[in-house]
């Protein structure tokens, strides 16, 4: 238990981690409300922000962004440890090359599964939603994604982060960096998604 946070804002952020793991994505307002009984938003706002300014939770994108809750790295409830492949590196900036490695990094327990693994990001283009260079993340092994979701992607071999938007033109790979251009997925490219985002950390619990 966090000694700095009453039982019910223990909860709330259980909660938010609990939902990320479990759909790939932070919760709404509306769905906090509903599964915590709340009787207002403006309820979950107060939460929202009386733990955004205690610094254990971010909105990466910005006060009115939808689905945009994360906990900050050194703020998982979880006290226990888990172990994580580290794959190696992808670019959050041009595409480069993955690297296959077996060494093993420390994560918080609930996010052990079989098909998460982490990687450690080299580049800028992702600092809109707080990815730094440096910094690692934690994705989850899928081939599908919904559109706006932060994937892994693979192009003609190599392996790059950025933001999957797909439409009738064609898929675009976006980076949340305005110095940064699109990715245009061209109809030749062996392209594929091998994974999405379900946390970025700075620094690792020790």
């Amino acid at each position: 238990m966090n000694k700095m946070l009453s039982p019910k804002l223990e909860k709330f952020l259980n909660f938010i981690q609990r939902f990320t793991l479990m759909n790939g994505q932070s919760p709404s307002y509306e769905e906090i409300m509903t599964s915590l009984g709340f009787g207002s938003l403006g309820t979950v706002n107060w939460y929202v922000k009386t733990l955004e300014d205690k610094g254990h939770l971010s909105r990466i994108k910005g006060p009115n962004g939808k689905r945009a809750l994360i906990l900050n790295q050194n703020e998982h409830i979880t006290s226990t440890m888990a172990r994580l492949p580290l794959l190696g590196l992808i670019a959050a900036g041009e595409p480069i090359e993955a690297l296959e490695n077996p060494e093993m990094v420390d994560v918080p327990s609930s996010l052990l599964h079989p098909d998460h693994y982490v990687l450690q990001v080299k580049g800028d283009s992702m600092i809109e939603e707080q990815i730094h260079d440096g910094d690692f993340i934690v994705a989850k092994k899928t081939s599908i994604a919904r559109s706006g979701q932060i994937v892994v992607a693979i192009i003609n071999g190599e392996a790059t982060l950025k933001c999957y938007m797909p439409s009738s033109n064609g898929v675009e790979l976006h980076a949340r960096n305005p110095n940064f251009p699109i990715i245009k997925i061209d109809p030749t490219d062996d392209f594929r998604i091998n994974g999405v985002l379900l946390y970025s950390f700075r620094n690792y619990l020790n």
